[in-house]
């Protein structure tokens, strides 16, 4: 843990080495009279999440220049060759002197803050340059510092923002408390992403004959934490139930522990070859990446890891299939999906192993039951789609 972090600190700061000079190389090429649209997102998750935003801004203005910045190592080095924007960078530290020659170089018309990393040089210079800056996806709590007696300056970067676009009431209830009238709710551009997904999710015949017509579990971005809960409980199964485990990161050594810990059938990925009996299998280890999103599609149910650990990962993508989604009971709330999943039925938080034996045997031996779960997780998928839309709708408004 402590390498990987070394290495995304070391990653960071050799590629925030010369950006403003690469970002003025880059400009110094564009026609002076192109608009430039500037995306940031902290992570790959807020990434993923304006994806949407960015590929329609693309179709409405298919002329203007897209720059994305990210801050994090783990958006950047995974997406830096994206082709939804013109060009992909570090985003400078922020410091007065960073903020000002950067709006200086890109001279953006319009500026989008995905989720809610703001930066307060970068806002106040935006401001001064009159460039119109919109955050969208944001999601408050009256815990977060904004809302706290000594969140000053941070206040103050949410009132420097032309525009909030948040998930729900609460959040615009917060923000009128502390004096910001320019919020509505559009929604979470994450559901208009998953749908995407869904509706591209690639063909893959190698899981398909894996499956061979039996109930498959997928568990999907799971860590060592969450295995020790879900191998005693699919050992207690058997070979009632097939499963699909993809790790959150590729640990070979990991790997090959949990394959001696399952008492079914295991295969990794790697070593499936043409014309072998894949169906005599039980359980399948992705060891790549990229495939997750697709896996889904071949499930009745999901697993999704995180939330015995550092934080729950991305439910939305099994449950936009139809599946019941299973996960951890630690800290899972803060996740309003999930939350929100539970109290409706189309997902499970889970103790221990014998919980979630117990779940598993009830999901596999009631097809009704296992149905409906995976129908209420679709249905709330569907229903929180249109946050693109809403977004796009003002900013048209806006560029005119």
């Amino acid at each position: 843990m402590a390498a990987s972090f070394s290495q995304k600190i070391k990653l960071g700061v050799e590629g925030r080495n010369s950006v403003l000079k690469r970002l003025e190389e880059q400009f110094s090429k564009q026609p002076k009279n192109r608009p430039a649209a500037w995306f940031h997102a902290a992570s790959l998750g807020e990434f993923e999440q304006g994806r949407p935003v960015i590929e329609a801004y693309r179709i409405a203005y298919p002329n203007h220049f897209i720059l994305l910045t990210f801050f994090s190592p783990s958006g950047y080095e995974v997406r830096k060759n994206y082709t939804g924007a013109d060009y992909i960078a570090y985003l400078p530290i922020d410091t007065r002197a960073n903020a000002a020659e950067f709006v200086r170089i890109v001279k953006p018309r319009i500026a989008f803050f995905i989720k809610y990393e703001f930066w307060l040089n970068y806002l106040q210079e935006l401001k001064q340059q009159h460039c119109y800056t919109i955050s969208f996806s944001a999601i408050f709590r009256p815990q977060q510092i904004y809302f706290k007696p000594h969140g000053f300056l941070h206040r103050q970067m949410l009132a420097s923002l032309d525009y909030l676009f948040v998930q729900n009431e609460e959040s615009v209830r917060l923000l009128n408390g502390i004096g910001i009238s320019s919020c509505s709710i559009a929604g979470d551009t994450r559901f208009d992403r998953v749908r995407e997904i869904a509706l591209n999710a690639r063909d893959l015949p190698e899981i398909a004959a894996f499956k061979n017509g039996k109930t498959c579990l997928i568990a999907g971005s799971v860590w060592e934490a969450d295995m020790q809960v879900l191998i005693p409980a699919l050992n207690k199964i058997g070979s009632g139930l097939k499963a699909v485990i993809a790790p959150h990161e590729i640990k070979s050594e990991e790997i090959e522990a949990w394959r001696k810990q399952l008492s079914g059938k295991t295969i990794r990925y790697s070593e499936l070859k043409a014309g072998m009996d894949t169906a005599a299998f039980d359980y399948l280890i992705i060891d790549n990446i990229g495939m997750l999103s697709s896996l889904y599609r071949y499930g009745e149910l999901a697993f999704i890891g995180g939330s015995f650990g550092a934080g729950l990962h991305n439910i939305l993508e099994a449950a936009t299939f139809g599946l019941p989604v299973i996960f951890g009971n630690k800290s899972y709330q803060r996740f309003q999906e999930a939350a929100d999943l539970v109290r409706l039925g189309g997902a499970f938080a889970v103790t221990n192993s014998t919980d979630t034996g117990l779940l598993l045997t009830k999901m596999l031996q009631d097809d009704a039951y296992r149905s409906q779960a995976g129908s209420i997780s679709r249905d709330y998928v569907a229903s929180g789609t249109g946050a693109t839309s809403i977004i796009m709708d003002q900013v048209k408004e806006i560029m005119g």
